[in-house]
């Protein structure tokens, strides 16, 4: 993520206009926030390299969902 984004995604996302994907995995059961974007193509393009280091953790079954919300800490929900 280029950090000379960072205030234009604070500004989505506290607007809640940011994209987001909300990764849930089971054995390990996490819910994983990857974001904040500005844009949703952007979102999918970075998201493969996310999911394919969850996945070499192997979790029993992977869920994502791409979501345009205000999201904030923690990025990292167990249960």
């Amino acid at each position: 993520m280029n950090p000379l984004l960072w205030p234009v995604r604070s500004c989505a996302n506290g607007l809640g206009l940011a994209w987001w994907a909300r990764v849930r995995t089971q054995s390990p059961d996490v819910t994983y926030w990857f974001g904040p974007f500005v844009r949703r193509r952007t979102l999918e393009a970075e998201l493969p390299a996310f999911v394919e280091d969850l996945r070499a953790e192997a979790p029993a079954s992977l869920e994502v969902e791409l979501l345009r919300t205000r999201r904030g800490e923690p990025l990292t929900e167990l249960g």
